[in-house]
């Protein structure tokens, strides 16, 4: 996503509901000079790459997020991510990038996915098979 698409989009999210091209032309005028149109065409482009939908209103359209800005996020990291060649070192650069509270939001974020039942069980239950190899084979 370019830096345009990537400015339209943040007022779409932030917004979250349906928005003219008028209401993001004129909130975007509050930074910058941009022309109607303009925000226009970023508003097709980004419905033609499948980030909004729109729904006609009059001889207008309201255009709608398809997901969330998080959904975004994770895409990106995901798609990055999968361009290494070696996952598990792209990861732990990764982490060592992070500020202490990104690592908080991460443990956090585990836990939740985990859910409680992982949780629940305990350090003994739930430590790794010291016979068994990360990838979930034996040694």
């Amino acid at each position: 996503m370019g830096e345009l698409e990537d400015a339209v989009m943040t007022r779409v999210w932030k917004w979250n509901r349906p928005v003219t091209v008028r209401e993001v032309l004129e909130d975007l005028q509050q930074e910058r000079s941009i022309a109607y149109t303009t925000v226009m065409t970023v508003l097709d482009n980004l419905h033609q790459k499948g980030w909004v939908r729109r729904e006609s209103e009059g001889r207008a359209y309201r255009y709608e997020a398809v997901s969330t800005r998080a959904a975004y996020a994770a895409a990106l990291m995901n798609d990055a991510w999968s361009q290494s060649d070696n996952p598990a070192a792209a990861l732990i650069a990764f982490f060592g990038m992070m500020s202490e509270e990104q690592r908080q939001a991460l443990r956090d974020a585990i836990r939740i996915v985990q859910g409680p039942e992982t949780s629940a069980q305990g350090p003994e239950t739930s430590a790794p098979n010291p016979g068994s190899v990360p990838d979930g084979g034996e040694r």
